[in-house]
Formats: structure tokens, C-alpha cells, sequence
């Protein structure tokens, strides 16, 4: 759901900010602010989204793949 438009509006995935450290984002706008912070001229970047861990496929049986 990279793309979805129910995005979370934080400083961590905006295309204004770059990580400092751990806990810190530099916004090209405001200067040093928290990743959860948010503010109008949000941004959304794609690029900056950690992915969620991909799912295991489930164990298929030699019953499953007969007609």
C-alpha cells in the first residue's frame, strides 16, 4: 500500500525531510523536527516507506493440486 491515499501525514515519509540520527528529521522547511511531526506543506514520497515484510506462501499438500 505504498500508493494508497490514506497515507499517514508524518515527517518520515515526506520528500522535504532527510533522517538525522535515530530519532531526527531535518525538514528543509522548519529545521530539526520529530519523524511523527507533520505540517501544510507535506509531501509524500514514496521511496521513504519502509516496506512490510513479506508473507510466507502457505504449505500447499499433494491433496490441493489434484482434479
Amino acid at each position: 500500500m505504498l500508493f494508497s491515499k490514506d497515507i499517514k501525514k508524518c515527517c518520515e515519509y515526506c520528500a522535504h525531510g532527510s533522517p538525522i540520527g535515530k530519532t531526527g528529521i531535518l525538514c528543509d522547511k522548519h529545521g530539526p523536527v520529530t519523524p511523527d511531526g507533520k505540517c501544510r506543506s507535506f509531501r509524500y514520497d514514496p521511496l521513504r516507506r519502509t516496506p512490510a515484510p513479506a508473507v510466507a506462501p502457505r504449505a500447499v499438500s499433494e491433496e490441493d493440486l489434484k482434479l
